[in-house]
Order: C-alpha cells, then structure tokens, then sequence
C-alpha cells in the first residue's frame, strides 16, 4: 500500500467546549499565533522542510485571524465602556452613549458571523490541482452525448477562471459524445469550486435522434480527485505492471502506428489508469501516473473520512459518487442540485460555462453546515 501523507484539518482548528466564548477562542489562537512565530524563527525548524512548511500553513491560516480578532478585542472594550457610560447621570452623555452602544452591538454581530467564517478549517486540499472523470452511465447515446457537454461546461468555466486544461484520456463514441473523458484542471481555488460537482448528474431532455419528442431521462458520473504530489504519495516500481498498447481514436496515422498508449496497474490495490492521449509513450505514462497518485491519495483520505464519518455529516453532501446530486431539466429550463434544494432557470448559459451560482451557492451552504457542527 503506497505511503500517504495528508493534513488533518484539526491542526487547524481547535474544536470549542460547549459554551466556549468566542473572545476566550481568539485569545487562544493569539497566544498560538506567537508560539507559530517564535517557532518560525528557529534554525532547527528551518532546516526541517516538513516542520516548517506544516508551521508556515498554520501561520497563513491564524494571520488574518489575529488581524481580525485585534479590531474585535477593541470593539469588546469599547462596548464595555460604552455600558458604564449609559449610567451616566449627565443625560446628553447617557443618550449619546446609548447611541453608539447600540451601533457597537451591531457592528459586534456582524464582527462574530466574520470571524466565525474565518475559523472554519481550510480543505486540506486547498491549493491542489485536480483530476476530473467523467463516465456515461444509464442512456445509451444519449448519457454518452451529456458527458460531451459537461465537459464542455467545464472547460468553458475553467477558462473563464483562468485556469489550464488537458485531456489524460478519453473514449469517444463517434456521434459527438463520450463513454467516458478524463482532464487535469490547474489554477487557483480549482479544488474549492470543483469538489462538489462528485456524484450522479441526471439529464432530462429529447433527444435529437427522438423523433416522437419524448423526454429521454440519462444519467453520467462525475469523479473529482485532487491531485497528489510525489511527496504525498509514495509508489514503489515493483508494484507497478506497465502495459504498452496501440492507441485508437483520432490523431493521425502516427497514433495507430506505435504503441504509443499506456495503461498501468497498481498490483497492491488493483487500480488501473490508462493514457493515451499524447503521441510520446513518455508523456503518456507522465499522465497516467498523475491519475494514478492522485486516485491512491483519495483512497488514503477516504480511509481517513471514514473514521471520522460524523464530521462527514457536516458537509454538503456525502460526496459519494452513487448519489445522485443534480438534475438537468432542458425542457423546464430548470438545473436543481438536490443536495441543497437550490435550482436556477438558466440552462443554457450554465452549459456554456456559466456555473458560478451554482458552485457559489454549494460553498455557502457548505461554510454554514460547517459553522452549525463548529459550535461557537
């Protein structure tokens, strides 16, 4: 089994006692944040990469925290001051004092709910890269011509981010569609806006082939693996099978005529990733060993989860890729994702790229289930 290394999210984030104050929280963390520092500073821990880089994500996490709570611990002493000034026998200082306390009291609760969503543990896969599969299932040619679109979706909206693209490998059907396409995204924030699109997305549309109109429903799954590193993973040569084959599909005589594709297997789990995507056998295997770490990585993570199955609870979802998480309506002009309850009517511009709502309103939703199980 191939050695993982992962970050808990509770180096992050110490979870509070019942009725824990968030003032006496923040006071904590300060007291971290110099410990963090003054650690930072030490010869010995510079010279441990590991050390210091898990030291330094924990610094860049508490940074804006302490900037925040700095501003908040002078709120909390101003409202004090503003209360014992509310008794004041001069009564234009009791109104004016009453007047800026109650602003103080708002300004405090927007100031709580700030906080609150700085507190909340980042992703440990926050700044991945990642790997998106995308398989045909229930339709026929029809589930096969949905995979085509919503990679094209994707794509459109990683462009629109900025964000780099590339084919690992794919198996067309030779109407437009695919049985199943697989991509790398590179960019900023892919893994935060692309982790909830894991599951079964549902179709209902007629299809063009559909002479009589009826409304063909097809379904197609999406898997979403952030990326793994060599140092997140280690993969030894000798439980590896590397095959070399012909590819098929487009690309020129020259495709067809060495055996360019790879397809390796990981004997230890049983794993296979296959490429042949590029015309150099190199590049191909450089491919599909990126899938490779990366699917090893997720089932490290997942064996993790799994101990930890109540916190599961708190996400949006489960992430599981057999439940069924969005629906596509064509003729209602209706996109519902059902792990939220939230639909938009405007299918046509979401496959064309234009997911943000709908991503946006996941994160949200996400960072208040997160803030419900943190307790504060």
């Amino acid at each position: 089994m191939a050695a993982v290394k992962f970050i808990n999210p509770a180096v992050f984030f110490l979870c509070p006692k019942e009725n824990f104050m968030l003032k006496e929280k923040l006071e904590e963390l300060n007291k971290k944040f110099i410990d963090i520092e003054s650690k930072l500073s030490e010869i010995s821990v510079s010279a441990n990469q590991d050390e210091f880089k898990k030291l330094s994500k924990e610094h860049s996490y508490l940074s804006p925290i302490v900037e925040k709570s700095k501003e908040y611990f002078k709120l909390l002493n101003d409202i004090n001051n503003l209360e014992e000034l509310k008794d004041s026998a001069d009564k234009e200082m009791k109104e004016l004092a009453a007047a800026e306390y109650e602003e103080a009291v708002v300004k405090k609760e927007q100031m709580d709910s700030e906080i609150k969503l700085l507190l909340i543990p980042p992703d440990p896969h926050d700044g991945k890269n990642v790997i998106v599969e995308i398989r045909a299932g229930t339709g026929g040619d029809e589930a096969g011509l949905f995979v085509g679109d919503l990679f094209r979706a994707y794509t459109r909206f990683a462009e629109s981010n900025g964000w780099r693209y590339e084919v690992v490998d794919s198996n067309p059907t030779g109407i437009g569609g695919y049985k199943e396409i697989v991509f790398t995204l590179e960019g900023s924030k892919v893994w935060k806006y692309f982790k909830f699109e894991r599951g079964i997305h549902r179709v209902q549309r007629v299809p063009a082939t559909e002479a009589s109109g009826r409304v063909h429903t097809s379904a197609i799954s999406v898997a979403v693996l952030p990326e793994a590193e060599e140092v997140d993973v280690e993969i030894k040569p000798e439980d590896l099978r590397i095959d070399t084959y012909r590819a098929s599909g487009a690309g020129g005589q020259h495709v067809n005529k060495t055996d360019s594709a790879i397809r390796i297997t990981h004997l230890p789990t049983g794993i296979v990733v296959a490429c042949q995507d590029e015309r150099s056998q190199i590049k191909n295997r450089a491919k599909a060993m990126k899938v490779l770490r990366a699917k090893l990585y997720e089932q490290k993570v997942l064996e993790y989860e799994q101990k930890i199955s109540s916190e599961r609870k708190q996400q949006v979802g489960t992430g599981d890729r057999s439940e069924k998480i969005r629906t596509y309506n064509f003729p209602q002009n209706r996109i519902t994702d059902h792990r939220i309850g939230f639909s938009v009517y405007n299918i046509t511009e979401v496959m064309n790229g234009d997911l943000r709502e709908l991503i946006e309103k996941l994160i949200a939703c996400d960072n208040e289930a997160k803030l419900k199980g943190a307790n504060i």
